[in-house]
């Protein structure tokens, strides 16, 4: 079945779609697991660009989001290199306020936080009252690669204790990670990397949505049925298990909690902070992202699991213009779930 042919789907996000055939069935890419790293670098160019130009066609239109500054800062990240740091933030309004680190989708492979999807984003949270920092990371492809694992996990690390160390200066009272996608991978990994960093203290919460982070693209898993029930709604296993070779082109890391956060044990999300896992009906990925969630509370670890019926991958956060009562609703969720965590005491 195509998702333009399944009844769960949100009719405004197919019409939408329709003009571009994204809701139609996808052809397989032209590489796989077995493709060179030259072939599999090449076809994450041509993805790049095929997915810049759709979220250009979801934004261009778009007015600007009133009362928002917004500036850029560069910092150096503890692998000696310099990272961007996009901050968005009320143009009035006095602090502290909750802090958001936000990492971008793309699978760790393409995209950047500069993308206008990310830079909607980033001013559509800031303007409720939050200071949001989009990392500029190193990608494992693409024009910001190619960089495999952990260069891009370390740059999110980064860019988390820098903030946490110019809190006062920043004017926030917490920080909050959070990211779609890939960008939810990166949000889950970067907390359990803050737990072995001894920097756990620096995150008052993480809001993961739709991440990406069993690596059971190629082989399945008969405890995800989401990654054949949903399979080629927008995102196929066969994408996603050929571009997962470029963050991680050995294998050496295919169970690496930090690469893959579903590998994680109990014991090693035990102490975490409160968690949220927003997870999208009609994603291939809803069924890592719930199990994620269950296995927090098995650690006994606060959280809470959003579901968003009639949506495909991440598109809560990209049909400003088709879903506004979708795409604001997650607004909400993350603003208050920061409120919450990060009110000054």
């Amino acid at each position: 079945m195509a998702l333009r042919d399944d009844p769960r789907a949100d009719p405004r996000m197919l019409a939408a779609m329709a003009p571009y055939g994204l809701a139609d069935p996808q052809p397989p890419p032209p590489v796989d697991m077995h493709s060179s790293r030259e072939a599999l670098l090449a076809f994450c160019d041509e993805a790049e660009t095929a997915y810049e130009a759709v979220n250009d066609v979801f934004t261009k239109d778009l007015p600007p989001v009133p009362g928002v500054s917004t500036e850029t800062r560069t910092i150096r990240g503890v692998d000696g290199n310099d990272i961007a740091l996009h901050v968005a933030r009320p143009a009035v309004g006095a602090g502290p306020m909750p802090g958001i680190l936000h990492l971008h989708g793309g699978g760790m492979v393409l995209m950047s936080a500069t993308g206008p999807v990310y830079e909607r984003w980033r001013t559509e949270l800031a303007a409720p009252g939050l200071v949001v920092a989009g990392v500029e990371f190193r990608n494992a492809g693409g024009r910001l690669g190619p960089h495999p694992f952990p260069a891009g996990l370390n740059d999110c690390a980064s860019g988390l204790y820098w903030m946490a160390d110019h809190a006062a200066e920043l004017g926030i009272s917490g920080i909050v990670v959070s990211g779609e996608s890939g960008g939810g991978n990166l949000t889950l990994a970067t907390v359990l990397k803050a737990k072995r960093d001894g920097r756990l203290a620096d995150i008052a919460g993480a809001y993961a949505q739709c991440p990406f982070i069993s690596n059971a693209y190629a082989t399945g898993d008969p405890d995800l049925p989401s990654l054949v029930e949903n399979d080629g709604y927008g995102l196929s296993c066969a994408l996603m298990a050929s571009l997962s070779r470029l963050y991680d082109p050995t294998g050496d890391h295919a169970r690496d909690p930090l690469a893959w956060p579903l590998h994680a044990t109990v014991d090693e999300l035990a102490g975490l902070p409160p968690h949220v896992v927003a997870v999208n009906e009609l994603d291939p990925l809803r069924d890592e992202g719930l199990a994620y969630f269950r296995k927090l509370l098995r650690a006994g670890v606060s959280a809470a699991s959003r579901t968003i019926n009639g949506t495909s991958h991440a598109q809560d956060m990209v049909m400003r213009a088709a879903m506004p009562e979708v795409y604001l609703g997650t607004v909400r969720d993350i603003k208050a779930f920061a409120d919450r965590l990060c009110s000054p005491r």
